[in-house]
């Protein structure tokens, strides 16, 4: 679990924020070579990344996601795998396993370690709920620790390190859902919508034309580990911690105010304090972007919808309704006060 300091905070580096806004900007510019619009997509990729958690995608085929994440990779000088989970797979197939290796010379015999795709900087978990649970757990450590554990050894991975899995919405048969333990260890929950027509125009007319994309790094591992430390001294003022607070725990039945009936109504369960976290994180990160060094209501709610939308379990009234989780958390937002602190809870 991320430690997000609320107490004393320590002026960022003006300078390396500067950079970092400007690397931003770079790394929009050389994806749009490959990836047509998805702007909103690739931002909260970015933020992911530079607050050190993962981000689980979702969305039909064919809209550019693994096309998206290798692009990501390149612009980033970032080392690249890409896992196609299946049910079959197991764990050692992605973590690696322990090989006899038998020295020429001496003739003896000894158990080599060969490194399975995990170890790469950045991860594409292709359809990562085609796996079973086992391979999951696996996957798992990998998240949370940065290493793998094989044959009571740990190997750490190297940094910086992200997972990048993806889900298929629509064709649910012969998949393992993830658990709510792991689905809370990604950041964000990013929807890959359709293109607009005029975008899906403009990839037609590249992807049937001799048309090729070259791609530049423009950031580099070193410089994200630095980046992700600065973003941990970005200030966060009370009312916007407040409001973070409300947020979320508007969001538990149990906890939330008489007044917000709806939510006992919608929601099964509630996000826990990891998404305060996530939400803190992911709004010092967007204030970043933008060349600010404070966090601000709008930036919270900017990041809302991604780090809550796989926290929440809404209730079977809710999907007779056929309200959505996003449809939850509008109202949500609707319901908690900006400004001072507030006494809803």
């Amino acid at each position: 679990m991320p430690d997000v300091a609320v107490g004393s905070v320590v002026s960022p580096d003006v300078e390396l924020a500067k950079s970092l806004t400007n690397a931003h900007a770079k790394v929009t510019a050389e994806l749009s070579k490959l990836i047509v619009g998805q702007n909103q997509v690739v931002e909260e990729l970015m933020i992911a990344i530079l607050a050190r958690g993962h981000c689980l995608l979702e969305g039909v085929p064919g809209l550019a996601k693994t096309l998206m994440v290798r692009g990501l990779s390149q612009a980033m000088d970032l080392s690249f795998r890409r896992i196609q989970f299946t049910p079959d797979l197991m764990p050692a197939d992605i973590t690696g396993t322990e090989v006899i290796h038998e020295d020429p010379t001496t003739g003896r015999r000894s158990l080599t370690f060969l490194a399975g795709p995990l170890f790469a900087q950045m991860i594409l978990a292709d359809e990562i709920n085609r796996t079973p649970p086992k391979t999951q757990s696996a996957l798992l450590e990998a998240m949370q620790e940065h290493s793998v554990t094989v044959g009571g050894k740990t190997y750490p991975l190297t940094e910086p390190f992200f997972v990048l899995a993806t889900q298929n919405p629509i064709e649910q048969e012969g998949t393992y859902p993830l658990p709510e333990a792991q689905r809370d260890r990604f950041l964000f929950h990013v929807k890959v919508a359709y293109p607009s027509r005029e975008e899906e125009r403009e990839i037609v007319a590249r992807t049937t034309s001799a048309f090729e994309a070259t791609m530049a790094p423009v950031i580099t591992g070193e410089e994200i580990i630095a980046c992700q430390k600065l973003v941990r001294r970005v200030p966060v003022p009370d009312h916007v911690m407040d409001f973070v607070l409300d947020l979320v725990r508007c969001t538990r039945p149990k906890e939330a105010d008489q007044k917000l009936t709806f939510v006992k109504e919608l929601i099964e369960w509630g996000a826990g304090p990891r998404a305060c976290q996530y939400l803190v994180l992911g709004g010092k990160v967007r204030a970043v972007l933008r060349g600010r060094f404070h966090v601000t209501l709008d930036d919270i709610e900017a990041v809302a919808h991604p780090v809550l939308r796989h926290r929440i379990v809404p209730t079977f009234n809710a999907e007779a309704e056929g309200i959505n989780v996003d449809n939850i958390i509008d109202r949500i937002l609707a319901a908690v006060p900006r400004g001072e602190p507030s006494k809803i809870i």
